[in-house]
């Protein structure tokens, strides 16, 4: 599972919220060694704000290594926010923050 840095920052009513997720996103046509290197990148992304789904993005192979995202929303300090991923191989990861 990749790691997540989830860092939401309120500010006069808006949420910026800023994520950054460690994973290869690898294509599936890169060579290493003569070798095709796997494919491994992130399918879909959903943001939730207090429970309620704000973001729901479907990505794909086209995305670099370690993708960084920032999204707005409407909130104020204290407001959950969680964002969670599923991956082509069916691996999911997920991480919860407090509106700073």
């Amino acid at each position: 599972m990749a790691s997540i840095k989830l860092k939401p920052k309120a500010r006069k009513g808006v949420i910026s919220i800023k994520c950054l997720i460690k994973h290869p996103m690898e294509t599936g046509l890169r060579k290493k060694k003569g070798k095709i290197v796997p494919a491994n990148y992130i399918e879909n992304i959903v943001i939730l704000h207090n429970g309620n789904k704000v973001v729901d993005a479907d990505i794909g192979s086209s995305i670099s290594k370690n993708p960084y995202f920032k999204f707005k929303v409407t909130g104020k300090k204290g407001d959950i926010i969680e964002l969670k991923y599923k991956d082509n191989k069916d691996e999911i990861g997920s991480a919860t923050a407090k509106s700073k």
